[in-house]
């Protein structure tokens, strides 16, 4: 294994690129475009982990984060500088806060965001 893509198809390509690209700062990598106005971008996330979870620790996850709301099956984690700073640029850029940053029992500080292209996304900043 040498990488891990996520693909996420869009249906407001644009601005969903402007969101994880210059908004949340993930460089792009590359892009491409093809026929019938095709186009790919590939942002850099940094390190990529896979983390599988059971029901119960997804649960548990969940209200810790959120106070109970279910995230569905695929969410997706970023770590930032500053949680609370990167969550309100996010949501002054569209997207929509489930939980304000608050600080976990594994020593990190997380907020939840509904975000452009139908993901949902944690933020986490590691305090320790």
């Amino acid at each position: 294994m040498r990488q891990l893509r996520l693909v996420v198809r869009a249906d407001d390509y644009d601005r969903a690129v402007a969101f994880y690209r210059d908004v949340l700062g993930m460089p792009e990598r590359a892009a491409f475009g093809g026929t019938g106005d095709a186009r790919v971008t590939i942002l850099d996330a940094g390190r990529a982990t896979l983390e599988i979870a059971n029901p119960a620790q997804a649960e548990m996850i969940d209200c810790v984060e959120t106070d109970g709301h279910r995230a569905p099956a695929l969410r997706v984690a970023f770590e930032v500088a500053d949680t609370a700073t990167a969550t309100g640029e996010l949501a002054a850029a569209g997207a929509e806060v489930i939980a304000s940053p608050r600080e976990t029992p594994w020593r990190s500080l997380n907020s939840r965001l509904a975000a452009p292209a139908g993901l949902e996304i944690t933020l986490f900043q590691e305090l320790d």
